[in-house]
């Protein structure tokens, strides 16, 4: 008997390119449990080590209060997804936000004191502030203050994997940064008005300012420069793909939704991708796309695109809108909403507003879109009933039990655009090539096998009519 060993057991059991990154990427993590702490932190790369404890605090403004609560709820899976311990939240109802410190005076002294009391290391606001309120809060409260928007670009920028999200997250992270620079204050600044022997001014006073600040802004703004040629050339590559598909007739299915509604699960469940799945916010940023098929045989492509938030920043949106727009070029939208989430019809609208967004500089409307409600087996019955009721023509799945994919596959199916022209031909049995293609890069609707060859009834694209033309026995339907 040949006794197997470990590496013949594993040959037939090769995880997929997703499991490789999951493991790569949980590798980096601390285990729960063990004490990592030194005595002596000296460092920089100890940051990696340690978790971030953040205390949240957000303004409500509109909306109810289940509403506010949720947000401050999403607010802490992305800080827990960027690495950092969520220790407090705090909510503050006014009507608009407070133009200086964001939450008002009276709530940076009680902010103050929970992070003096957690022993937090950041605030964390839910919203994006201004450079002054950003000055204000680190000021008054004496730890390191990042808002809503920062913290998903911080995600972006841990999650990018291939060269094109790389320059796509540092674009969108140095359009944030150019207006937020903060120089030395007056420890570079020698500059001052006023005349030789005046009260303001005098011999030795007068200097270059702050020129640290200036350059820093101006390697920015040639950085920002040279990425966007760069995303402009990978575009081009894109769009070359596209027109290769287009060209082809090969129907594309672009899938969108909310992040960690189940995109890339659904991908792999309907094509065996096995790309990287992982219950967390923005786990996969760069858009994979696979081949798939009908049930009756047609193919089309499948793309899996970057997640969507509320308040997605709009540095974001115009860094990844050539990315964005390979969803607004497909011929069927796939709408994936979490079933069991509290709120799946403010991920709808969430999504559907960054996509108007988008087509704002197209001149064409957004492809057809097909809602698919995932996560069917997570949610609960009456939830459920209340989605269908008000997604009308919506498709429930689970993508992780496999429940309704079928079904969802016979949708898409008859959602994408069929070839219009129509022949029926007799091949003799001596080209048996013609019968292949016309089975690969077509629709066959009708076979017999008679004495002198096949008869096929056929439905494809004007070139596949054409190769078949010698044999036609009727003109195009």
């Amino acid at each position: 008997m040949t006794e197997l060993t470990h590496n013949d057991l594993n040959d037939d059991m090769d995880p997929s390119t997703g499991e490789l990154e999951l493991e790569d990427r949980a590798s980096l993590r601390r285990v729960a449990g063990l004490s990592t702490e030194l005595a002596d932190v000296t460092e920089v790369e100890y940051r990696q080590l340690r978790l971030e404890r953040v205390v949240l605090v957000g303004v409500w403004t509109e909306g109810s209060a289940l509403q506010s609560e949720a947000s401050l709820a999403e607010l802490a899976r992305l800080a827990e997804t960027a690495g950092s311990e969520v220790l407090e939240g705090l909510v503050q109802r006014r009507i608009r936000p407070d133009p200086a410190t964001y939450i008002g005076s009276g709530k940076v002294k009680e902010l103050r004191q929970i992070v003096a009391a957690t022993g937090a290391d950041t605030v964390i606001c839910d919203g994006e502030l201004s450079p002054g309120q950003l000055r204000q809060l680190e000021e008054k409260v004496k730890v390191k203050v990042i808002d809503r928007t920062a913290l998903i670009l911080d995600i972006f920028a841990q999650h990018a994997r291939s060269k094109e999200g790389k320059a796509q997250v540092e674009l969108a992270q140095l359009q944030y940064l150019i207006p937020r620079l903060r120089g030395w204050g007056a420890a570079l600044s020698r500059q001052a008005g006023g005349r030789a022997g005046g009260a303001n001014g005098g011999v030795g006073l007068r200097g270059p300012g702050e020129t640290k600040l200036e350059t820093d802004r101006r390697r920015i703004n040639k950085r920002v420069s040279k990425l966007r040629r760069e995303i402009a050339a990978m575009d081009t590559i894109r769009e070359t793909k596209r027109g290769r598909r287009v060209a082809n007739e090969v129907p594309s299915v672009a899938i969108v939704g909310y992040t960690n509604a189940g995109k890339s699960s659904l991908l792999n469940a309907l094509t065996g991708a096995g790309v990287l799945v992982e219950d967390a916010l923005f786990a996969t940023l760069d858009p994979t796309t696979r081949r798939a098929q009908t049930p009756d045989g047609r193919t089309y492509t499948l793309t899996d695109t970057v997640g969507f938030v509320r308040h997605l920043p709009h540095q974001l949106v115009d860094a990844f809108r050539s990315t964005l727009e390979e969803a607004a070029s497909a011929d069927l939208l796939v709408h994936v909403v979490d079933g069991s989430d509290p709120t799946p019809e403010e991920q709808v609208n969430a999504v559907r507003e960054v996509l108007a967004e988008i087509t704002k500089r197209r001149s064409e409307p957004l492809p057809p879109e097909l809602l698919v409600i995932n996560k069917a087996d997570a949610a609960d019955e009456v939830s459920l009933a209340r989605l269908r009721h008000q997604l009308a023509g919506s498709v429930q799945v689970s993508a992780r039990t496999g429940t309704g994919i079928t079904e969802l596959a016979e949708v898409i199916a008859e959602r994408l655009p069929r070839p219009e022209v129509v022949v029926e031909v007799l091949i003799p049995y001596s080209r048996g090539e013609l019968v292949s293609r016309a089975h690969a890069d077509g629709e066959v609707l009708e076979e017999e096998h008679v004495e002198t060859g096949t008869r096929l009834v056929v439905r494809g694209r004007p070139e596949l009519a054409a190769a078949l033309s010698d044999f036609q026995t009727n003109s195009a339907l």
